[in-house]
């Protein structure tokens, strides 16, 4: 149930405010009362009335005073205020007027006319109350729609950032919580993949600069799309050379054999691939290693150009199989063999001396997988 409406009643005749009280407070209005045009002002502050019942010869400040006073804020601008006075009507009307009355009553007040006008007022002031609601939620709505427009453009930005380097599904899954966030730094065991085109370089030497760059466009869409299947971060594409790895930013299981089933897709598709090229008269072949070890990632770069990568070891390590991966190879260490022995069938090539490494590399090829 609402509050009834609160009226504050300013004049300096003791009587003319009871009188007006016991009026309004038999009608069930909450009344406030002030004797003199100074407390009308300090009340209108603190008790917060819907009208103001105000009388017009007051000492010290008049009622016209203490309604020009009310018009001049802000906050009681709209407030509805009635002048009582025993004056001339049509002179007090001016006067009232001009100092921002809303209506006028004439002593003695005659009890029906006091009723009728507060609740006309009244009525007005709860229509101007309701537009002031509809006003500040329409503000705060369009506050909570500009923020949300924001955040979607931030978000949709990020996104944008993350598929650079990632899958939809994982950069969804950072966006939403599920994840840490890639871009710290932080140290983790990650399975990196290499893949480098054999035959390139004497490729671009003799090629149109246009068929090179549709021979990229081609091979890099198909190897984006079957990294992508298999969940794979980007580290960076360099031409033909691409570093793919895995277990970050979301942790998966056995990400080895997760990486050399991709690198047995990879082959496979590339087979169609390097087939329709042979009949354009490239001669382009694929390489790839595969590393297993604990890396350092997270942002490399500098404000307006900021990528996401690894540092360590087993990088280089992955680099460098892939360096020596024959066509058609896929080549990798130890650790990846004892996570895929199981589901690969493979050939050890032996010990190989890598740039970077103090001792030989124990390397194996897979050769397909068993299941």
């Amino acid at each position: 149930m609402s509050s009834p409406a609160r009226i504050l009643v300013v004049d300096d005749t003791p009587a003319n405010v009871k009188l007006l009280a016991d009026l309004l407070t038999v009608k069930g209005y909450d009344v406030v009362t002030a004797a003199s045009g100074e407390e009308g002002l300090q009340k209108v502050a603190e008790q917060a009335p819907d009208l103001l019942l105000l009388d017009v010869m007051m000492p010290g400040m008049s009622g016209y005073d203490v309604c020009r006073a009310i018009r001049a804020d802000p906050a009681t601008g709209v407030l509805p205020v009635v002048l009582v006075t025993s004056l001339d009507p049509a002179q007090e009307r001016i006067k009232g007027l001009e100092a921002g009355a809303d209506d006028f009553l004439t002593k003695p007040i005659h009890q029906a006319e006091l009723l009728a006008r507060v609740k006309s007022l009244l009525r007005i002031k709860t229509l101007y109350d309701e537009v002031g609601r509809q006003k500040a939620e329409l503000a705060q709505w369009n506050r909570t729609l500009e923020q949300r427009v924001t955040e979607s453009v931030a978000q949709i930005e990020r996104m944008g950032r993350m598929r650079r380097f990632f899958s939809p599904q994982i950069a969804e899954l950072i966006l939403a919580g599920g994840a840490d966030d890639p871009m710290k730094s932080h140290r983790r065991e990650i399975t990196v993949v290499f893949v480098d085109l054999r035959g390139f370089t004497a490729f671009t030497e003799t090629a149109d600069p246009e068929e090179v760059m549709g021979v990229l466009h081609e091979y890099h869409a198909d190897v984006g799309r079957i990294i992508m299947t298999h969940q794979g971060t980007i580290e960076h594409f360099a031409g033909d050379g691409i570093m793919i790895f895995f277990n970050d930013p979301v942790v998966v299981e056995n990400p080895a054999e997760r990486a050399v089933r991709m690198a047995m897709a990879l082959h496979q598709s590339f087979g169609i691939l390097s087939a329709a090229w042979r009949k354009r008269g490239y001669e382009l072949s694929m390489g790839i290693g595969i590393a297993q070890g604990y890396a350092t990632l997270g942002m490399i770069g500098f404000e307006g150009r900021v990528d996401y990568g690894a540092i360590g070891p087993v990088t280089n390590l992955a680099a460098r199989l892939c360096a020596e991966a024959k066509a058609g190879q896929t080549l990798v260490g130890h650790r990846v063999l004892a996570g895929v022995e199981a589901s690969v069938e493979t050939e050890s090539l032996g010990e190989m001396s890598l740039k970077g490494f103090a001792k030989p590399v124990s390397v194996f090829n897979v050769s397909r997988l068993q299941r």
